[in-house]
């Protein structure tokens, strides 16, 4: 987790600047993207709320995405990743939601994307945003990590 500490707190300092929030909603980065954000000091300025949601009732519970909504989009997809980022924004009434979605491994998940696939988005005051990493690698905790980085890394640059 150090690795991830300089970058989140980059993160907090703006969204501290800015008299800012930001909701959670992570997958396969296993709450390393929450973990980073709250070893910051002075975290609950801008930190109102994450969850890891690995599995389909999990995101019932903690993002209650309507059936019509998430009808035709599948997990570990850039429009999962930006539905969960709006819907986790909305429910904790955030400037900002981010969501981290994928495969970190050993194995691929069942939609057929390999280890080291996620996508990440970001919703915000000014749009919305979503990318993909495919690491290539199998490493589950490696992958952990480089998922989220580059969730941080996303919302650090549109904070920018």
């Amino acid at each position: 987790m150090d690795s991830l500490l300089p970058l989140a707190q980059r993160v907090g300092e703006k969204l501290k600047a800015r008299k800012e929030t930001v909701g959670i909603s992570e997958s396969s980065a296993g709450g390393l993207i929450s973990a980073a954000l709250l070893a910051v000091p002075g975290a609950s300025a801008y930190f109102m709320g994450g969850a890891v949601v690995y599995t389909r009732p999990a995101g019932d519970a903690f993002l209650a995405v309507p059936r019509e909504k998430r009808a035709g989009v599948r997990s570990s997809s850039e429009p999962w990743a930006l539905l969960a980022a709006e819907h986790v924004r909305a429910r904790l009434k955030t400037t900002w939601g981010l969501a981290e979605t994928g495969a970190s491994g050993p194995t691929g998940n069942s939609y057929g994307d390999p280890a080291g696939h996620t996508c990440v988005a970001v919703v915000g005051p000014h749009g919305s945003v979503a990318r993909t990493l495919r690491t290539g690698s199998d490493d589950r905790v490696a992958n952990m990590r480089a998922f989220a980085a580059e969730a941080l890394k996303l919302l650090d640059e549109q904070l920018s």
